[in-house]
């Protein structure tokens, strides 16, 4: 299941896109040094319950306990935007659902918007900053339910 769709891109555009979906793609295979290996050395994760992971080597110890000690689901994820504010830096706009393990469908409030800085180093594309935000749009559901059927196309 190819669990990220994306609109059609500049050169630059796919690579920034192409290290979110490893990203995604080392979170769905359990593996933390895979993801963490997508930062930079002194990059940043915020997670989605608001848990702040800072550098490579915490960002890898954090997730091994994560993987470790819980059953995590599966994101599915749908770029936005990816602008450049300059040549070496991007800014990747996207939304993303879960689908838990053990299920076959998202759910709608673990849905979220993720935003990924990057930044490119010795023609080297890596994430400086990731932050992974609920998307519960409270008052609104109208958006949630939007949002999460946007999101069970990609399945």
């Amino acid at each position: 299941m190819d669990t990220l769709s994306s609109k059609p891109a500049s050169a630059g555009q796919q690579k920034v896109q192409d290290l979110y979906r490893q990203l995604l793609q080392q979170w769905n295979a359990k593996s933390a040094k895979g993801f963490s290996n997508l930062f930079h050395e002194q990059g940043w994760a915020v997670g989605f319950d608001g848990s702040e992971l800072k550098g490579r080597e915490g960002i890898f110890e954090e997730l091994s306990r994560v993987f470790n000690d819980h059953r995590t689901g599966t994101y599915v994820g749908m770029v936005k935007e990816v602008r450049f504010p300059n040549a070496d830096t991007a800014l990747l706009h996207a939304v993303a659902g879960m689908i838990p393990a053990g299920e076959n469908y998202i759910n709608p409030s673990l849905n979220a918007i993720q935003t990924l800085v990057a930044s490119n180093i010795k023609n080297e594309w890596r994430i400086e900053l990731f932050q992974n935000t609920p998307a519960q749009f409270h008052g609104r559901p109208e958006l949630a339910i939007a949002l999460t059927a946007e999101l069970a196309a990609l399945i």
